[in-house]
C-alpha cells in the first residue's frame, strides 16, 4: 500500500511538472552603456535618412564642455544582426516598409533589452517618423540604460551612513566613493579616477527657497556659488580667493523633473573655479521635500582635465536618481 501511494504521489507531481507553462528564457542582453546598435541598409545609412538618425540619436549632450553624444551609434546591416549581435541591449530598426510608424518592443531577443522599430514607405516617411518618434525612443533607452547602471552598482555598495543621519536619506552609491567632507548641514562624497574625480554633494535650503519665478535661475547661481565659497576651495593661489562657481558665460539648462518620488528641478551647467583656471560639467537637482520644509539640494560634478565626461556624468545621474527618503 505504502508504495502504491508513493507511486501516485510521484505521478501527480510528474504531471504537475508538465502542467505548468514554460517559461522562455533569454539570455543576458550585451553592450556598454549608452551604446545603440543601428540596424539599417547602408544606402539609408550613408543618406539622409542616416543624417537624420544621428541628428536624434548622437546629438550633443547638453551641459559638457564639449560636444559628446547622446549614444554612441554603432551601424550594421540587417544581414549580421544575428547570434549574439542581437542580444544589444539598446537596438534601433529603420527600415523601408509598406507601412510607416514607429514602436518600441521590450525583451525581444534579450533582457534587459529595448528594440526601436522604425518603418516608412519612402525616406521622406522614414524621416518624418524618426524626427516624431525619437524623443520617446530615446527617453525608454536613456531609463534602461540608467536602471541598468544603478543594477550594477549592487555589485559593490559603500557602508556609509552618514547621508541617512544627515538628512534622512540614502544613495544607492558604489563603494568606491568615499566621504571626502563632512560640516554642518553639508556632505562631500567623492571618487577617484585616472585624472581627476567624480564628486556628490548633499545640503539643504530653506523651504521658501526659490519662491520668485522672476529670479529662478539667478537664485540658483547665487545658491550654487554662496556653497561654493564657504565649502569647495580650490587650490591656493597667493593673493586671490579660489572656489567653485558657476561659469557665467554659459547659462544653465533648467528642467522640471522628479527625484525619489518628489517634485524636483533639474539644472545642468558649467563650473569653473573662480580666479582659477578650472572647470567642468555640473548636474543639481533641487527636491522639493515639503514634509521637512525644506528644498534637499544633491549635486554631481565632475573634474576630468582633457577627458570625455559624458559617461562619468551619466553615472552621477543615476546614483543621484536611486536618492531614497526615510
Amino acid at each position: 500500500m505504502r508504495i502504491l501511494l508513493l507511486s501516485v504521489c510521484s505521478l501527480f507531481l510528474l504531471l504537475g511538472c508538465q502542467n505548468k507553462p514554460k517559461k522562455n528564457y533569454k539570455p543576458a542582453s550585451l553592450g556598454a552603456i549608452n551604446t545603440l546598435a543601428v540596424v539599417m541598409d547602408n544606402d539609408l545609412w550613408e543618406g539622409p535618412v542616416g543624417d537624420k538618425v544621428r541628428e536624434h540619436f548622437a546629438a550633443p549632450v547638453l551641459g559638457l564642455t564639449w560636444d559628446e553624444p547622446l549614444l554612441n551609434l554603432e551601424h550594421m546591416p540587417g544581414s549580421v544582426f544575428n547570434g549574439t549581435t542581437r542580444h544589444r541591449r539598446a537596438v534601433l530598426f529603420v527600415d523601408l516598409d509598406t507601412v510607416s510608424g514607429a514602436q518600441i518592443q521590450d525583451d525581444l531577443y534579450a533582457t534587459p533589452q529595448k528594440v526601436a522599430v522604425i518603418k516608412g514607405k519612402s525616406e521622406a516617411e522614414l524621416i518624418s517618423s524618426i524626427e516624431s518618434a525619437s524623443p520617446q525612443i530615446i527617453t525608454a533607452f536613456k531609463g534602461m540604460e540608467l536602471k541598468e547602471s544603478q543594477n550594477r552598482f549592487l555589485r559593490s555598495l559603500s557602508k556609509e551612513t552618514v547621508l541617512s543621519e544627515k538628512f534622512g536619506v540614502s544613495l544607492r552609491l558604489p563603494s568606491l566613493y568615499k566621504v571626502g567632507k563632512e560640516e554642518e548641514g553639508f556632505v562631500w562624497i567623492d571618487r577617484e579616477i585616472q585624472k581627476g574625480s567624480m564628486n556628490i554633494i548633499v545640503y539643504e535650503m530653506p523651504g521658501d527657497s526659490f519662491e520668485s519665478d522672476s529670479t529662478f535661475v539667478q537664485d540658483i547661481l547665487h545658491m550654487r556659488d554662496s556653497i561654493g565659497k564657504k565649502f569647495i576651495p580650490g587650490p591656493d593661489v597667493p593673493g586671490k580667493t579660489t572656489y567653485m562657481g558657476t561659469e557665467k558665460a554659459f547659462a544653465p539648462y533648467v528642467f522640471p523633473a522628479e527625484v525619489g518620488g518628489m517634485k524636483a528641478v533639474e539644472v545642468r551647467g558649467i563650473w569653473e573655479v573662480v580666479n582659477y583656471p578650472m572647470a567642468g560639467p555640473f548636474l543639481t537637482y533641487i527636491i522639493n521635500d515639503k514634509a521637512r520644509n525644506r528644498k534637499l539640494v544633491v549635486e554631481g560634478f565632475t573634474f576630468a582635465p582633457a577627458t570625455n565626461k559624458r559617461d562619468y556624468m551619466f553615472e552621477l545621474e543615476a546614483i543621484m536618481k536611486t536618492i531614497t527618503f526615510q
